[in-house]
Formats: structure tokens, sequence, C-alpha cells
């Protein structure tokens, strides 16, 4: 059964800037270390630090509780398996809400056009 879904697009360029100028306090506020390291040895790194947030912010709005409540953006991870396919890890408080909700499944697809990043997210009870 489906709990809620979201859906998030966001302006690479917005990324480019935070990647150009440097601005590791804000990259290090919203992503993991992992996801730092990941996004930051691709060639495109704003594109997939945009595709990241986006699905953080899908992701919350899918569970419906946005940022409160002691949820961090650090507590939503995305990574990729072993064929490539995005997955979101939980852990902290966006976990204990996912796993209270009786929460079983998330699907998540990414992609990007242009200069736009897309996450389409499904939370499944």
């Amino acid at each position: 059964m489906i709990y809620g879904t979201g859906v998030d697009i966001v302006d690479i360029s917005r990324f480019q800037r935070f990647v150009s100028e440097n601005n590791t306090s804000l990259l290090q506020r919203v992503f993991t270390p992992r996801e730092l390291e990941y996004c930051s040895g691709k060639k495109h790194s704003a594109q997939h630090f945009a595709l990241r947030f986006a699905a953080k912010e899908a992701f919350l709005k899918a569970l419906g509780t946005g940022l409160r409540g002691g949820v961090s953006w650090q507590h939503m991870e995305i990574v990729n398996d072993r064929l490539g396919k995005p997955e979101m890890l939980l852990t902290g408080k966006a976990g204990e809400l996912f796993a209270e909700a009786g929460l079983q499944k998330i699907f998540l697809s990414l992609s990007h056009d242009g200069n736009m990043a897309v996450a389409m997210l499904v939370l499944e009870k």
C-alpha cells in the first residue's frame, strides 16, 4: 500500500555555485561524508549534489514531516547499488519515523535534463 509520494525539482546551477565557491559548510550540513566523496569525485559534481538534495526533499514530502522533530539532512543518504540504481538509506530520526509509520520500502527515481534535477519517491507500507 502506498503511504506517500514526493517529487522535487532543483536548479543545478544553485549547487554549481556552492561547488564553485567551495561552500563546504553548506555541503557538509546537507550531505553525508559518503555523499560528499561520491559527488565530489564526479565530473559534474553539482548535478549529483542537486539530485541527492532533490531526493531528500522528496522523501520529506512523502513522509509529510519536513525537517522538524529532530530530522536532519544527515539522516537521509543516497547511495547507488552495484548496478547504479539510487537507494535511500535512513538513520536517526528519519529512520525512526519511517519505522514508526510501519513503512517497508522506498522507491526512488532520479533524473536530470539541462539545468534541472528531479527526484520522485514513493513510500510503501
